[in-house]
C-alpha cells in the first residue's frame, strides 16, 4: 500500500497498529516513564455528555470487493452521539482480541500488552439514552489497515459538540476488527492493495460503504431511536488517510453529503474533486508532504477541480498520524516520537479546532473566523491558494 506519508509513521502505537517500527525500537522509551493505569483519551469540550452504539451492518445487495463469496458486505460501525446524562457503563476502546490481533500481526506480541491497548479510556457510555433533538450526521473513514477506533478522539469531540458520528470499519481492510461471534476476517485487501488500481478499489467501495450507513442510520424502521436524532438534511464526511480520498469520493458519489474534510490522505482515483459542485471541502494535511511544493502529491490538480468553499491547509511539523489518536496514546504511554515536531497535544488541539469550525460553518451556519486565515495563536497551520 502506497499510502501517503508512510515514512512519518513511527510512534510506537502507530507501530502496533501499521507495522513501521521493529520491536527493538521500543526499548527507546523507558518504562518507567509510563503512567501506571491505562492512558485515557483528550476529554471531549462540548455541552453534551456522549453515548455510544455499535451496529454490524450487511448490506446484502452488494458483493464484496475482497471476498465475493461473503455474504454482502459487511461493517463495523461505532456511533458515538449526544446523550442525556454521562451514566451508564464506559464504552470500550477495542476488545483485547482485537488488541491481540493487532499486536500479532506486526509482531509486537508480548512486548506491548494487548490489555494496555484494550483497555484506553474513552469518555463515551455505552448505550445512553439519546439526547432530545435532531442534529447533523457525520461519517468518518479511517487510514487504510487502520481500525475505526484511531477516530475515536474526534468522533467523541463531535459528539459532545450535537453531531451524530459514525466511525465506520471495513470488512477485510483491517488488520484486527472482530464482528459479531468473534470472528476477525483477515486483512485481505492488505496483500491486493499496491497492485495497479487497488488504491482506487479501496476508495470506490468505501464511497458505496458511507453511503449504505447513511441509508441505515437515516431508516427509522432500522435504526430507531437513532435515526429520530438525524437531521437527513445535514450530513459530512471525513477521513484519514485513505479514508479521506474516500470521504471526497462518498461525497461525488452521494448528493446527501453536504461537506467534506480530507484528513492527510491522497486521492488515487482518476478526477478527484470533479462532481462536488458548490458544496464546501477542506484538506489538512502535514506540511512536509502536503504543501503546494510537495513531490508526488495529488493535491493541486485535485484543488483545482473543487468550485465551491475550499481550504488547503498544512501544519508545521505533523507526521501522517498526527490526526488520528495513535500519537496522543504514545505521548501518554510515555512514548512520544522526537522525530515529530509538532508535540501530541498540540496534533490534537489543531485537529479538533479545525475539522470542528469546517462542520459547525457548513452543517450548521455559525460563522468560524478560524478558517478566515492564519492566526497567531495557531502559527503551525498555513493556508494555501495556489
Amino acid at each position: 500500500m502506497t499510502d501517503r506519508a508512510t515514512t512519518s509513521r513511527r510512534t510506537v502505537l502507530t507501530a502496533l497498529l501499521a507495522g513501521a517500527l521493529s520491536v527493538p525500537l521500543l526499548g527507546a522509551a523507558p518504562a518507567s516513564s509510563a503512567p501506571a493505569g491505562p492512558p485515557a483519551l483528550p476529554r471531549p469540550t462540548g455541552p453534551h455528555p456522549v453515548g455510544r452504539r455499535t451496529l454490524h451492518l450487511v448490506d446484502r445487495h452488494r458483493t464484496d470487493p475482497w471476498v465475493p463469496s461473503a455474504r454482502g458486505r459487511e461493517l463495523m460501525v461505532s456511533v458515538s452521539y449526544p446523550a442525556r446524562s454521562s451514566g451508564g457503563p464506559p464504552a470500550a476502546y477495542m476488545t483485547e482480541g482485537e488488541a491481540r490481533r493487532l499486536l500479532d500481526a506486526r509482531g509486537l506480541g508480548g512486548v506491548v500488552p494487548a490489555a494496555t491497548v484494550a483497555e484506553v479510556r474513552t469518555h463515551a457510555r455505552d448505550s445512553a439514552l439519546p439526547a432530545p433533538g435532531r442534529f447533523p450526521l457525520l461519517l468518518l473513514s479511517p487510514g487504510f489497515s487502520m481500525p475505526r477506533t484511531t477516530l475515536t478522539s474526534l468522533a467523541g469531540e463531535l459528539a459532545s459538540r450535537g453531531y451524530v458520528v459514525a466511525a465506520v470499519d471495513h470488512a477485510y481492510e483491517s488488520v484486527g476488527t472482530e464482528f459479531p461471534g468473534g470472528r476477525t476476517p483477515p486483512c485481505v485487501a492488505c496483500d491486493r492493495v499496491g497492485a495497479e488500481g487497488g488504491e482506487a478499489a479501496v476508495v470506490t467501495g468505501r464511497a458505496a460503504d458511507l453511503s449504505f450507513v447513511i441509508d441505515e442510520l437515516t431508516d427509522r424502521r432500522r435504526a430507531g431511536a437513532l435515526a429520530g436524532m438525524i437531521d437527513a438534511c445535514r450530513v459530512g464526511v471525513a477521513g484519514h488517510s485513505i479514508g479521506g480520498a474516500a470521504a471526497m469520493a462518498t461525497m461525488a458519489a452521494d448528493g446527501r453529503v453536504r461537506a467534506g474534510v480530507n484528513l492527510d490522505g491522497d486521492y488515487f482515483v482518476r478526477d478527484a474533486g470533479g462532481g462536488l459542485g458548490p458544496r464546501p471541502f477542506m484538506m489538512l494535511g502535514a506540511g512536509s508532504t502536503h504543501s503546494p511544493g510537495s513531490p508526488g502529491t495529488d493535491w493541486p490538480s485535485t484543488w483545482d477541480r473543487l468550485h465551491g468553499w475550499k481550504r488547503w491547509l498544512t501544519v508545521a511539523g505533523a507526521g501522517h498520524y498526527s490526526f488520528t489518536d495513535l500519537p496522543w496514546l504514545a505521548g501518554r504511554l510515555g512514548l512520544a516520537d522526537p522525530a515529530i515536531p509538532l508535540s501530541y497535544e498540540r496534533g490534537w488541539y489543531l485537529t479538533r479546532d479545525f475539522v470542528r469550525a469546517f462542520f459547525d460553518l457548513h452543517l450548521r451556519g455559525i460563522p468560524q473566523p478560524l478558517l478566515d486565515g492564519p492566526t497567531s495563536s495557531r502559527p503551525e497551520v498555513e493556508f494555501h491558494r495556489p
